[in-house]
């Protein structure tokens, strides 16, 4: 079973969703994901000032395995990137949760939060797949 963290949201999508208050979250791909992915060597994320929208793709992470999109949860203008990520995309398989996070978002929209997934809803989710 994948680790999720209680009290944060989660996409379809296996985004994680922080909320930082003052309208902000932070993001980043869940412990399963990463795990589905399998060792990442690239990530490509959206950089600090641009606008990202709910549902569509805001970057790609980059695995021995393959290459695949990832979706903004939440729409708004990024305020904030780990920057480290640039030289040790790595952060996301050993701390998804924690120094793996990606990006930090403004939320244009707040009323989207009411759309993901809780912590329970989402573990469920994946033992589906």
């Amino acid at each position: 079973m994948s680790k999720v963290v209680e009290n944060w949201l989660y996409s379809k999508e296996h985004e994680w969703v922080e909320v930082l208050g003052e309208n902000r979250v932070r993001v980043g791909i869940t412990d399963f994901a990463q795990n589905q992915l399998g060792d990442l060597v690239f990530v490509e994320i959206p950089q600090v000032g641009d606008e990202v929208t709910a549902d569509e793709t805001m970057g790609t992470v980059e695995s021995v395995k393959a290459v695949s999109d990832l979706f903004s949860p939440v729409s708004g203008k990024v305020v904030e990137v780990n920057a480290e990520l640039e030289d040790s995309p790595e952060v996301i398989n050993s701390d998804a949760y924690g120094q793996g996070w990606m990006i930090v978002i403004e939320l244009s929209n707040p009323d989207e939060l009411k759309g993901l997934l809780t912590a329970q809803q989402y573990a469920a989710f994946v033992e589906e797949e």
